[in-house]
């Protein structure tokens, strides 16, 4: 080692140059070949790992290898046999200028702590890529815990290195950097409120991808497709993307549709506006017109019959049409919509269904259809809930009862 050491500089001596002058050539000739002995080890093994974990993956029946070797974990890896080499072989090359060694190591004590990151780096988005694959994982916010991890990591990373470029022991620099932690705190205001937003949103399962959510503040109103440490990106219905802060989702108020999507239907909640002029009571004309109408025939039978004998009974004076008990035509109008609802064969029977009257406006009298759809679809849903009111509207004149409509801005009474 000691002949290898000195050949360059006895063949430089012999050749009548200055002692000092071969010494600087001497290192950068044992530099040159050190660079190249390191390219060549790099390379050899790059391609024994590369070729070796290729093989192992394709044996195995998991897909993480697959991963790893996608991510480019390996050829990362073999990136450490050059640097164990650097540390063994560069006191050889700068044998003649120890006052280098210090810089020298800092160098590869600096170049370390990079390739450590960027190997960590590498395997945390392996174990991204394979949590997105599990079924069960799907749906939870992966890239945030990740990049939470990698935000630890840098930031140790960091640390490290500064601690190493001003000869500063990693407790100590830490300790130094308390000092001005408001003012970090202020730096990544964001970053500590994302991170803690998606702790939150993890633990309490706010939101998860593919959740359709809408949140009127930001204009969302989509699926979710990502969610990570500063944002959580919505792709909205027609098609562009929304990026919401991830803390926005703990600060702000949004709706979640998912509880609507898990259950057996989604809800209609319309109303119609009838003239209120056009209620009335029913006479017995009006009575035995109504009945030809299949779907309240029996029930106008039944609460006929009900209503004389409560009439007689109390001795009711009908030449009045408002004594006694009555049928009006806005209440069989109520009913045949509840009995129309309820036989609809796009209706899911099992949830609730009412028609109710809600309290006048000045537009009108509200009647409101409620109930739920069975098909959860966008389209399809919208499609039901208009055939639904369709019908509505068009049965509105076969009960003697009128629309409220506003015409040149004047309001109908």
């Amino acid at each position: 080692m000691q002949d290898i050491q000195c050949f360059f500089y006895d063949l430089f001596v012999a050749s009548g140059v200055s002692e000092t002058a071969a010494k600087y050539l001497n290192m950068l000739c044992l530099l040159v070949i050190l660079s190249i002995l390191l390219f060549i080890a790099d390379r050899i093994a790059r391609r024994i790992i590369i070729r070796f974990s290729t093989a192992f993956s394709e044996r195995t029946k998991t897909d993480f290898d697959n991963l790893l070797v996608s991510h480019r974990a390996p050829r990362r890896i073999a990136h450490l046999v050059p640097l164990v080499l650097t540390i063994n072989l560069f006191p050889i090359v700068f044998q003649d200028f120890p006052h280098f060694e210090k810089y020298i190591i800092m160098i590869l004590k600096v170049y370390g702590i990079l390739l450590t990151i960027w190997i960590i780096r590498s395997v945390l988005k392996t174990f991204e890529s394979y949590f997105k694959t599990l079924p069960r994982l799907k749906d939870k916010p992966i890239d945030s815990y990740i990049q939470v991890a990698m935000l630890f990591i840098w930031i140790i990373g960091v640390a490290s290195i500064l601690a190493i470029l001003i000869n500063l022991s990693f407790i100590k620099f830490f300790t130094t950097l308390g000092a001005a932690s408001a003012v970090l705190l202020l730096i990544f205001k964001d970053t500590i409120l994302g991170f803690v937003a998606s702790i939150q949103v993890a633990i309490n399962d706010t939101v998860r991808i593919g959740d359709w959510i809408t949140m009127e503040k930001y204009g969302a109103d989509g699926d979710v497709i990502e969610i990570n440490l500063s944002t959580v990106q919505v792709q909205n219905f027609d098609m562009t993307i929304t990026n919401i802060p991830t803390y926005a989702l703990i600060s702000d108020s949004f709706k979640n549709w998912r509880g609507m999507q898990a259950s057996g239907g989604r809800r209609i909640k319309r109303s119609i506006l009838l003239k209120g002029k056009s209620v009335s009571y029913l006479t017995d004309e009006q009575i035995e017109r109504f009945k030809k109408i299949q779907l309240i025939t029996d029930y106008l039978n039944q609460r006929q019959n009900d209503i004389l004998k409560s009439n007689e009974e109390r001795g009711a004076d009908k030449s009045v049409l408002i004594n006694g008990r009555n049928l009006t035509n806005l209440g069989v109008f109520r009913k045949y919509l509840q009995s129309y609802i309820e036989g609809h064969s796009a209706i899911n029977k099992d949830m609730f269904i009412m028609v109710r009257q809600l309290a006048p406006t000045p537009q009108g009298l509200p009647l409101e259809i409620y109930c739920f759809s069975s098909d959860k679809r966008w389209q399809n849903y919208e499609y039901i809930m208009s055939d639904i009111f369709d019908h509505a509207l068009a049965a509105v004149p076969y009960f003697d009862l009128e629309l409220f409509e506003l015409t040149t801005g004047i309001i109908n009474e």
